[in-house]
């Protein structure tokens, strides 16, 4: 458990990016999770081309992280940026109402990547600016547990709304999905607003640092480095959780039933995320790391070989263990292996990593489900054994790095 003196400690900045993460992640879950429902259901799209809609929004949209990263440590200001992305993403959601082709949604889709792309860097250099090193994993964990409550909050309004208006159908409808597409704007808004007003900038000697040497790839140092290797490693064998959702509809379970696994997977990610990242500034972040990395290998290889819905729903369950263990981690994990000058830019590279290896990860992800002409033989589980195979890879790399990496 968390000590409660401890949490009270931490600074308003930490509360309010934790507060209007709760906010985007009520809107982002409410439709996010049933984008590829709607393309697969309504839009009749086949399941390579989701993947190519989420692998290339994301990692398109990622490269964004890394100059948006780097300007925020050369202006010495987070803020505003943080702000532009939170309010771009916001400004896409509504046109989710008028798409009628794939191409629209990816259009939307890619827009609301672009905002996050603008916003990730700055607000996670922002929350390791304001926070003693010692206290770091505690509060990027409790960072992620707001915006992962928030999203078990969105999923639990959609699985309502979703029962009102279509009850246990198998497929989504689009008024149902048009209906939560405007509700979603709601908590979207106040998000935007409650960081306009709450967060404070940290003065910070990053601009006059960033002044005076360029901040590049070359500047960020081996350990940093061989870790971002790792985790594009990791990264290239997960797959967008879209496929999770395809695959617990093929496994035969309704939206109703998909919603509800969602709700279940967000509240156990949120209750583990805090206490976690918190735990992981007392024995180490890789060790955690490592731990994550192994439970979602075993995961990958359950969802490869689950034939029934109450199997899907167990695995999704300890899913959000794996994520509790992980995110918050993760980012800690960067802070501890550059300087405070380098933060934005080392977030930046971090974060555009992982979408730029978004790409080929769905796509193979659509290529390797679909099974079909020189691909016959994989199927819907294929994915999931590839997954496994990598994170196992990625474990014994990061094992192996021990010495040359410092907590």
């Amino acid at each position: 458990m968390l000590k409660n003196n401890r949490i009270r400690q931490l600074p308003r900045n930490i509360w309010v990016l934790t507060g209007g993460s709760f906010l985007t992640d009520i809107s982002s879950e409410m439709i996010v999770h049933l984008i590829p429902l709607f393309l697969a259901n309504i839009l009749g799209v086949r399941t390579v081309t989701i993947g190519l809609i989420e692998g290339v929004a994301e990692t398109t949209a990622s490269l964004l992280k890394v100059f948006s990263g780097r300007y925020s440590d050369k202006l010495g200001q987070r803020k505003w940026l943080t702000v532009v992305g939170y309010g771009l993403s916001t400004i896409a959601k509504p046109f989710l109402v008028l798409a009628n082709s794939w191409t629209a949604v990816f259009a939307i889709r890619f827009t609301d990547r672009v905002g996050k792309g603008i916003r990730t860097a700055p607000r996670d250099a922002l929350v390791a600016d304001s926070i003693d090193p010692e206290h770091r994993g505690l509060a990027f964990g409790l960072h992620r547990a707001g915006d992962t409550a928030g999203a078990a909050i969105g999923l639990l309004t959609a699985l309502i709304v979703v029962w009102l208006a279509q009850g246990s159908d198998l497929t989504l409808q689009t008024t149902t999905f048009r209906t939560l597409v405007w509700i979603s704007v709601i908590p979207a808004v106040l998000a935007v607003l409650l960081l306009v007003v709450g967060i404070r900038e940290k003065p910070s000697t990053a601009k006059q640092d960033a002044d005076k040497k360029s901040l590049t790839w070359g500047e960020l140092g081996r350990p940093f480095k061989q870790f971002l290797f790792v985790v594009a490693l990791f990264t290239l064998g997960n797959s967008a959780d879209a496929f999770l959702v395809l695959r617990a509809q093929e496994r035969g379970l309704s939206v109703l039933s998909v919603m509800a696994l969602l709700v279940a997977f967000n509240v156990i990610y949120a209750v583990i995320s805090g206490p976690a990242s918190a735990l992981s500034d007392k024995i180490g972040r890789r060790r955690l790391l490592v731990s994550g990395w192994m439970l979602y290998a075993l995961l990958y290889a359950g969802f490869a070989l689950a034939q029934t819905g109450w199997q899907i729903g167990l695995l999704f369950a300890a899913y959000g263990v794996y994520y509790g263990l992980t995110e918050g981690s993760a980012k800690a994990f960067v802070a501890d292996l550059v300087q405070p000058e380098q933060r934005g830019t080392a977030y930046g590279f971090y974060n555009a990593a992982v979408g730029v290896m978004a790409l080929p990860a769905s796509l193979l992800a659509g290529l390797l489900w679909q099974g079909t002409g020189r691909w016959t033989g994989f199927g819907p589980s294929a994915p999931f054994v590839f997954g496994a195979v990598l994170a196992l890879a990625a474990v014994s790399l990061l094992v192996g790095l021990q010495f040359r990496i410092k907590d």
